[in-house]
């Protein structure tokens, strides 16, 4: 019986013993799980109170590193530049920018050029990267993208250039026409020789100022400010009757019409685009001018419009169409760039600035459309101006009225006007008779 009790005794005090040895260790789990673990002393814990919800509202790029250069914090556009990889900080000039900070407290800033992530050809990302302490263990290191500011400014770099070259030309050309009128003042053959000349240079100056003044307009006006429903065969009729007298002078043809979806109608189908009537106008025009002035004598210039599908809605679709020199594939890649010219000396002939394809690009973008060009050399051209129809434009606008900036950016400071070949099939309307030579 004794036996028995010592048993159950033991057995009693071993349960005891039990318990309470997985009392204890579930009490320590449960603290374990509420200590702070070395992660989380370093992300939210050691920042200062709302400097987290302010770096979440910049735009540049943000990087937080602590004592041992560890990034605390990082947002995502430091990670979409390549700054941060697997925790650390990846660019050794800001690391060592940041090491300098922390060792004296002095706010550091630098411009570097980065090689771009993803890309084999060796482009540069332009950045400019700010250190500053944060608190007495922390590094705030600020980094903004430079690479499209400077683009933007080369290219306006370039523009000034090329405008003081093009009008030094006429005005060194006068310049020298009035001396020459001068010391011919004897000769009234010559004097009316040299006049001539000096009105033809003088008009040219005049149409380069003018178009410089149309380029900054379509630039930096919002054309559906002011924009309302537009005759495409109004627009046509107008381009016509502008190039009428110099066409009649070259005897060139001048054929014109407006097509329906299913076909030509003969009082011309009601195409409409959404816009500004003046920027449309002078774009068409441009076009048409050209499509003349690039034109021997004796043959034909084609205008024709349309109505087609596209997966954005309806667009209407103007061809022009020419025989003259053609377009070489190394000239179309750079045809919409300012001042640009195919033919310099034809160009400078007919008093071509070089800024009409440019001015035509840049008022196709605004309106929320494209300008491509097909061309053989020997066979002429087909330049098509593509417009979301009236319609489909008008009720985009009222529903985004904060519209894209691509034709005041990226769009209209993007000098090199990339080219969409269209086959000369989808352009030339059986309306318009084939081009060939009149006899």
């Amino acid at each position: 019986m004794d036996v028995n009790a010592a048993v159950a005794a033991a057995a009693a005090i071993a349960g005891v013993l039990t318990g309470v040895i997985a009392m204890l260790a579930f009490r320590w789990s449960e603290r374990e799980q509420k200590r702070p673990t070395r992660s989380s002393l370093h992300t939210d814990a050691v920042l200062p109170p709302g400097v987290d919800t302010v770096l979440s509202v910049l735009r540049s790029s943000a990087v937080v590193l602590d004592e041992v250069d560890a990034v605390v914090k990082a947002s995502s556009a430091a990670y979409a530049l390549g700054l941060v990889r697997g925790g650390r900080l990846a660019v050794e000039p800001m690391l060592q920018m940041a090491r300098d900070t922390r060792r004296d407290g002095e706010i550091r800033q630098v411009e570097l050029d980065l090689p771009r992530r993803g890309t084999g050809r060796g482009e540069a990302l332009a950045v400019s990267a700010r250190v500053a302490p944060l608190g007495s263990r922390l590094v705030l290191l600020l980094v903004e993208d430079l690479t499209e500011a400077r683009r933007i400014e080369a290219v306006r770099r370039d523009f000034v250039a090329n405008v003081s070259h093009e009008l030094k030309t006429p005005v060194g050309a006068l310049s020298l026409l009035s001396e020459a009128v001068m010391d011919a003042s004897d000769d009234p053959e010559a004097v009316q020789r040299f006049a001539g000349r000096m009105q033809i240079e003088a008009t040219r100056l005049t149409n380069l100022v003018q178009e410089l003044i149309d380029l900054s307009r379509v630039q930096n006006d919002d054309p559906l400010e002011d924009a309302e429903p537009v005759r495409v065969e109004e627009l046509v009729a107008e381009a016509v009757d502008r190039c009428r007298h110099q066409a009649g002078t070259k005897q060139i043809t001048m054929a014109s019409n407006v097509w329906a979806p299913d076909g030509p109608v003969a009082d011309g189908p009601d195409l409409r685009v959404w816009g500004n009537r003046g920027q449309l106008a002078a774009a068409l025009g441009n076009l048409v001018e050209n499509a003349v002035n690039y034109s021997p004598a004796r043959t034909r210039v084609g205008i024709a419009a349309r109505r087609v599908h596209a997966p954005g809605g309806e667009q209407i679709e103007i061809a022009v169409t020419d025989q003259g020199i053609g377009i070489s594939d190394k000239d179309k890649e750079r045809i919409f760039e300012r001042f640009y010219r195919v033919d310099p000396a034809r160009s400078r002939a007919t008093g071509g600035t070089g800024l009409g394809l440019a001015i035509v690009k840049h008022v196709a973008a605004s309106h929320g459309g494209e300008v491509t060009v097909w061309s053989a050399e020997g066979q002429g051209s087909t330049f098509t101006l593509r417009l979301p129809e009236a319609g489909a434009a008008r009720d985009r606008a009222h529903q985004q009225p904060a519209r894209d900036e691509r034709a005041g950016s990226a769009g209209l400071d993007e000098e090199a006007g990339r080219s969409t070949p269209t086959s000369p099939e989808s352009t030339a309307y059986e309306t318009l008779p084939a081009p060939e030579v009149l006899p």
